[in-house]
């Protein structure tokens, strides 16, 4: 399995697939197909938290004033099947492997994937 979950209005992950050859991956725009429980129970599988994948900077926090600091496993896990910006992105998803949001750090793990 190698999937890539994004959101197509997004540059940042517009960006960061344009540099990978992605050639045999599926790719999931999730606001077209929104993450299923299967495909977020095996992120998490990899991640150990849902609060990994989640979005702090996703709009929906202010619109719903959510207080982030006081979620639980429990609540993130919940938001992120309920809302598609709620998960970070984009996710390399394979079989052995995760990648999750744009930071340096798993941007640097994704290209040394690739290479």
């Amino acid at each position: 399995m190698k999937k890539v979950f994004y959101l197509n209005t997004c540059d940042t992950c517009r960006k960061i697939l344009a540099k990978f050859n992605l050639t045999g991956w599926e790719l999931r725009e999730i606001k077209k197909e929104p993450l299923t429980k299967e495909e977020l129970a095996a992120m998490h599988k990899k991640t150990q938290s849902y609060e990994a994948l989640f979005n702090k900077k996703s709009t929906q926090i202010k619109l719903r004033e959510l207080d982030v600091k006081s979620l639980e496993e429990k609540d993130f896990e919940e938001l992120l099947l309920d809302h598609y910006t709620f998960l970070k992105r984009p996710v390399f998803l394979t079989d052995n492997e995760i990648f999750v949001g744009n930071d340096k750090k798993n941007l640097e793990a994704l290209r040394e994937f690739f290479t």
